[in-house]
Parts: structure tokens; C-alpha cells; sequence
């Protein structure tokens, strides 16, 4: 069992950065994929980034790409969204989940096994 704690959210304009942090309870955080999520109102939950368990490797989503960075720190039990560059249209509730079962990085939300509360980012323009 892992719970999942995100925070960092807030208001930001167009332009500006914010960093997202979840903290996981549990001993085997480093035995997890870990991704993030959003979902805006009126939309379906989608794919934002994946870091594999060790965090050597990644993946976005192409409307990220180049402007957010997932990072982990696994003595710390955390993940991390650096979100630069941050536009209106990232304006979601972001969620981060944690894959037990290891293997590739993947984006269906179905393949995570636990998720947090999520963090709300509004992105003014």
C-alpha cells in the first residue's frame, strides 16, 4: 500500500513556473513507476509525464514535452513536476500515481495502482 500526497499547486500567469512535489508513504517507493496526471474541468484525466522507478528514464506527453520535467528523489519517498513555460491550457488538477507492476513507462491511467488527491495549478492568461 502507498499513499500519495501531492502539493505545490496554486494560481501562476502565463509564462511562469511551479514545481509540484508528491510524497509517497511506504518503504518501497523506489520500486515504483511513478506519473503524473491531470484533468481539466469537463475533460478525461490525461497523461502528463512518467519517471521509472531508479529515474533514469521518462516520458511526456507531447504537449509537455520541453517545458515540464518529472524528477524523483527516492531517500526522500518524493516525485517532482517542474512545470515551465506554464500556459493557460495546463490548467487541470494534477494527479500523481504509482505502478507497481515495472516494466515500460506507460500513459494509461488503468496501469497505475494508486493515485493521490491531486493539486490544483490554474494558469492565468
Amino acid at each position: 500500500q502507498v499513499k500519495l500526497v501531492e502539493s505545490g499547486g496554486g494560481l501562476v500567469q502565463t509564462g511562469g513556473s511551479l514545481r509540484l512535489s508528491c510524497a509517497a508513504s511506504g518503504r518501497t517507493f523506489s520500486s515504483y513507476h511513478m506519473a503524473w496526471f491531470r484533468q481539466a474541468p469537463g475533460k478525461e484525466r490525461e497523461f502528463v509525464a512518467a519517471i521509472s522507478s531508479s529515474g533514469g528514464s521518462t516520458r511526456y506527453a507531447d504537449s509537455v514535452k520541453v517545458r515540464f520535467t518529472a524528477s524523483r528523489d527516492n531517500a526522500k519517498n518524493t516525485v517532482y513536476l517542474q512545470m515551465n513555460s506554464l500556459k493557460p491550457e495546463d490548467t487541470a488538477v494534477y494527479y500523481c500515481a504509482a505502478k507497481s507492476r515495472l516494466g515500460a513507462l506507460v500513459t494509461r491511467s488503468n496501469e497505475y495502482d494508486y493515485w493521490g488527491q491531486g493539486t490544483q495549478v490554474t494558469v492565468s492568461s
